[in-house]
């Protein structure tokens, strides 16, 4: 039993990873302000492996990063990449810990911060080496913390949104269900 868990993790692993390559790839919906790229749905393969397993979680970063060099993505954003693991891992380890954390609004809305939270100061350090000295202070200030800081939490608050609803519907799976710490999520996404 043991293997056929950890062979449905990999193969999960290796399709959340394709996922995670193909939409900023093929998104319809990027907008680009330089340094911050926000592609609709581009972190939702993270943050769904950040349900099943940390294991998961970092596999699915690690694995988007290295589709992201294949394809010759500019390095800032490679790196923004890599910085994924960090708050992949974060999240992963926590929902393991706490696999009924995403039963509550509240308890979402914290989780959902604290890893946008996470997320933005990871992209911001990967990003500040970049533009120290190139700009104004104005401009490093809205480029580094408006739009990648701020940007980020927007986009990761998004994605995470997207990623509640993908995982309500695979989560009833039930290999996807016997793989993964969270087993379904109770929170109504909608008010009566």
């Amino acid at each position: 039993m043991a293997m056929n868990k950890n062979v449905s993790r990999m193969v999960l692993s290796a399709m959340l990873i394709a996922v995670g390559i193909l939409i900023p790839v093929i998104a319809p919906i990027k907008i680009l302000i330089e340094p911050m790229s926000f592609t609709l749905a581009s972190h939702v393969a993270i943050m769904v492996a950040m349900f099943v397993s940390p294991s998961v979680a970092v596999a699915v970063a690690l694995g988007t990063t290295l589709g992201f060099v294949f394809i010759a993505f500019p390095l800032p954003v490679v790196l923004r990449a890599l910085s994924h693991v960090v708050w992949a891992y974060a999240g992963a380890y926590y929902l393991k810990k706490h696999n009924d954390a995403l039963n509550s609004f509240a308890h979402t809305a914290l989780f959902v911060l604290a890893i946008g939270l996470l997320h933005a100061v990871c992209e911001v350090i990967i990003v500040l080496p970049i533009y120290v000295g190139t700009t104004s202070v104005n401009d490093f200030l809205y480029m580094v913390f408006g739009l990648v800081g701020i940007g980020t939490v927007v986009h990761s608050t998004v994605d995470f949104i997207i990623s509640i609803v993908v995982w309500k519907v695979i989560c009833h799976s039930r290999e996807v269900s016997s793989i993964s710490n969270v087993k379904e999520v109770k929170l109504a996404l909608h008010t009566k």
